[in-house]
């Protein structure tokens, strides 16, 4: 193979905001696997807020990437050439495998971190509400949320590719109501007309604690959080006696150079007898199949809708991460690389 493996890696740490210029572009030859390993030609890259996270050297749940590494992502592929006895040449897998046209995993007698996809699943659909967006709105709506019958429900960043899924599954689940928090009218409609919430918050250009009052006369039971910062504090204000809070994100305070100052409302949490859980997905993922059987069975009732926000363009990988940042997608961000090709193609 004459192609060159062309990859992104991170040049410095962001401060503040993520820059285009805080990656560079390097190229080396496309790896040979070897025995027990699988080269996978990168077709799909998704991004997430929390790659933000990542690029900070600070402990967390997964460790930063370092100065020089492939940027970490998850991706969809193709299997270009196997020597791994559970794979063959054609399929379609997903894996973290960085933002690079080619990979090879696998090796270390252990399986190679791929996850196929079966061939009636509409590939994209495994990077989002199938993936890990899916099913962090999954298990943070049922299993820590733990929405109910009759629960009046927020969801912030309602139309991201978490927040538009959680808030679908508050009502397929039979939350007396449910608004999602979202930036711009064209999100907001989406929101009302597609993914049929009750009502759309446009934290742009309207007063945000006085939309929740009026949504909200009896408080809310249930308030999903992808963004914190301002739209926490007001949360705070609007909840229900002995309401819950599952905080997924917050967007809002990535990409400040200093952490801002905690939530200015936070005794609401005594006075209202609150419940404040975070969770992360890796928490979850022993459950991660009966999940993925639910949210593919509401897809294709129609009862769950997604969008896909997919730009095109391997040149454009730091461009399109920045996109989640200034509230440009729509549902879960995606950029397509290469082509999956037919079987046999």
């Amino acid at each position: 193979m004459t192609e060159a493996n062309g990859q992104w890696r991170l040049r410095r740490r962001p401060q503040g905001m993520v820059q285009e210029s805080d990656f560079e572009y390097t190229e080396e030859p496309v790896p040979v696997p070897q025995e027990g390993q699988v080269l996978v030609r990168n077709c799909y890259l998704a991004f997430e807020p929390a790659m933000r996270g990542w690029l900070d050297d600070v402990p967390s749940y997964l460790p930063p990437v370092g100065i020089g590494e492939v940027m970490r992502a998850s991706t969809l592929g193709q299997v270009l050439e196997s020597r791994h006895p559970d794979f063959a040449p054609g399929e379609v897998v997903t894996g973290m495998l960085g933002w690079q046209r080619f990979a090879v995993v696998g090796g270390d007698g252990g399986p190679p971190g791929l996850t196929k996809v079966p061939p009636e699943v509409p590939p994209t659909r495994a990077l989002g509400a199938l993936g890990t967006t899916g099913l962090t709105a999954y298990f943070g709506m049922l299993r820590v949320g733990e929405v109910r019958e009759g629960d009046a429900v927020l969801v912030s960043g309602a139309a991201g590719a978490t927040g538009s899924v959680a808030a679908q599954i508050a009502r397929l689940r039979g939350a007396a109501k449910v608004v999602g928090i979202a930036g711009g009218p064209r999100k907001c409609a989406w929101l009302r007309e597609r993914a049929r919430l009750d009502a759309a918050i446009d934290y742009k250009s309207e007063p945000v604690g006085r939309r929740l009052r009026e949504e909200f006369p009896g408080g809310v039971d249930l308030f999903f959080d992808n963004v914190g910062g301002p739209i926490l504090d007001a949360a705070l204000l609007a909840m229900a006696q002995n309401g819950r809070i599952v905080l997924c994100g917050g967007i809002s305070t990535y990409n400040e150079k200093e952490p801002p100052p905690g939530p200015r409302n936070l005794m609401q949490v005594v006075i209202r007898r609150l419940t404040l859980r975070g969770f992360i997905l890796l928490d979850f993922l022993g459950q991660a199949r009966q999940a993925q059987a639910e949210l593919r069975g509401w897809l294709d009732a129609g009862k769950l809708v997604c969008e896909e926000d997919i730009q095109e363009g391997f040149e454009n990988t730091p461009r399109t991460f920045l996109r989640l940042f200034e509230g440009k997608n729509l549902g879960k961000q995606l950029l397509r690389i290469a082509e999956l090709e037919a079987p046999g193609g």
